[in-house]
């Protein structure tokens, strides 16, 4: 990785070069005058013109107008976020906020929406930087100038690509301390705005704000449908892809199957949506195994739980349990199939006018009775273990979660309107029961102990009930078996 040479204040397009801040053990002393006067010179325009909207951009319109409207008359600022190190110089790759690319479809880093108030409603503006410039050489000499990190969008092309009137962030933090009247700021993402802030938002406020926009994803539309529907398609052939190399995973570790699911990810979308679980064997039973570095053994299983984000920033979330040689054994059976009866019973209790719980509670009810009959809870009743809740010392979690540009999504929305609300059309969760044997667990029979499966899919209230948008990969135990033999030939 290359080094670079920073100047001081690449602040305007207008001012000329300033002293080069050298880094400690760069190799060049400085920058001559007749260097800096060539860099200035001898670049062809390319600027873009006639650009199109994105593919969203109707879409992130009638968000803004919905935000508006539930806030008259205050100045809204929702910012991007800025690059965090990973270390030293280094940064991690830049994520968008949510509540920002939902409502820009923009996913540059120290981008900021600002919604001033105006009779009717309000003005949007994006805040973004600028093309790098190349007068004060802040384009090559810049740790992020474009001969680094790449090419930025213009003001002006990014008016065309997002709909909405762009000018400089540079200029913005010193206009809003400046400013008066209410203002609303999203919180966590961006320390110098909330610094130009600081006397004019309180908590409270600021938390409405968040919780407003985590609520207004309860409900997907036609683009985030349609988003969700691709990242699961893709999904499937990344899972598809794992069991291609089970047999180089077995020579390898549980990274040789991170590894493959990752490619699928970058080749057809943005990344993964979230740190992929590549639990073999006993590390199955951890909820968030995400070390990913134990063995991969024959006659084990592998509960694989990945999900590729799209381009725009939208996620799958996908729990297989798969045999590791192609063939479960008959206590493994047992298990899976419990678990696909309990998962049958939670994605039927998904369709509009049902309560969120009344998912987790129906596949609960099938996991609880499956160890009832199984002997693991004594002479209690079905009734009686689920009034204590003692079948979670096997099940653990929730059935399932709100899915979307987050894969845990509308975290900060109310109670009232998540786990305790009801379910309409466009509300898009996963359902996901499971059951886990412990490797130390004394309390079950032996040949329990280190065996984990959890079944997981991604569901779609519609007008007249659900649909599964990741029944590409199978989940009844003799498909799951037919289709990894067709898949490894």
């Amino acid at each position: 990785m290359s080094e670079e040479l920073t100047p001081e204040n690449p602040e305007t397009e207008t001012e000329e070069a300033e002293p080069v801040k050298q880094r400690k053990n760069g190799l060049y002393p400085g920058v001559s005058d007749e260097l800096a006067a060539s860099m200035k010179s001898g670049w062809a325009d390319t600027e873009l013109n006639g650009l199109e909207p994105i593919a969203q951009a109707r879409h992130t319109a009638d968000r803004r107008a919905a935000l508006s409207a539930r806030f008259p008359g205050e100045r809204l600022v929702i910012p991007a976020g800025r690059l965090k190190t990973r270390a030293n110089d280094t940064e991690y790759a830049f994520r968008a906020s949510t509540e920002y690319a939902y409502l820009t479809g923009d996913q540059t880093e120290d981008g900021v929406l600002v919604l001033e108030p105006e009779a009717g409603g309000h003005e949007a503006t994006v805040y973004l930087l600028p093309r790098s410039n190349r007068e004060n050489g802040e384009f090559w000499l810049d740790g992020q100038g474009e001969l680094w990190v790449g090419r930025r969008h213009s003001l002006t092309e990014a008016e065309q690509l997002l709909g909405i009137p762009a000018k400089d962030v540079r200029e913005l933090p010193a206009a809003l301390a400046e400013a008066t009247g209410p203002v609303r700021n999203v919180r966590g993402h961006d320390a110098g705005i909330e610094a130009a802030l600081t006397d004019k938002v309180t908590a409270e406020r600021d938390e409405e704000l968040r919780v407003f926009l985590s609520e207004a994803r309860l409900v997907k539309d036609a683009f985030e449908i349609a988003e969700l529907t691709k990242a699961c398609d893709i999904t499937a052939r990344g899972f598809e892809d794992v069991v291609k190399v089970l047999d180089k995973a077995e020579a390898t570790s549980e990274r040789y199957i991170e590894g493959t699911f990752f490619l699928r990810a970058r080749i057809e979308g943005n990344d993964i949506g979230y740190g992929s679980i590549c639990a073999a064997g006993p590390h199955a039973t951890t909820l968030h195994w995400v070390r990913n570095d134990g063995a991969v053994r024959s006659g084990e299983l592998l509960l694989l739980d990945a999900g590729v984000e799209t381009n725009d920033l939208y996620t799958a979330d996908v729990t297989r349990t798969l045999p590791i040689n192609g063939t479960f054994t008959p206590l493994q059976r047992k298990i899976y199939d419990a678990v696909y009866e309990a998962q049958e019973a939670g994605i039927a209790a998904v369709k509009p006018g049902a309560g969120f719980r009344d998912f987790h509670d129906a596949a609960q009810r099938v996991l609880t009775e499956k160890l009832v009959e199984w002997g693991l809870l004594g002479d209690l009743t079905v009734d009686k273990v689920l009034e204590l809740g003692l079948q979670r010392r096997w099940t653990l979690h929730g059935t399932g979660h709100m899915l979307g540009m987050d894969v845990h999504d509308c975290a900060a929305a109310r109670t009232e309107s998540y786990v305790n609300g009801t379910l309409e059309p466009g509300v898009c969760l996963t359902v996901e029961p499971g059951l886990y044997f412990q490797a130390d667990d004394l309390t079950v029979p032996e040949e329990y102990r280190g065996i984990g499966v959890r079944i997981e899919d991604d569901i779609l209230v519609t007008e007249d009930g659900n649909r599964n948008l990741s029944d590409k990969l199978p989940r009844q135990a003799d498909e799951v078996e037919a289709w990894m033999a067709r898949v490894k030939g």
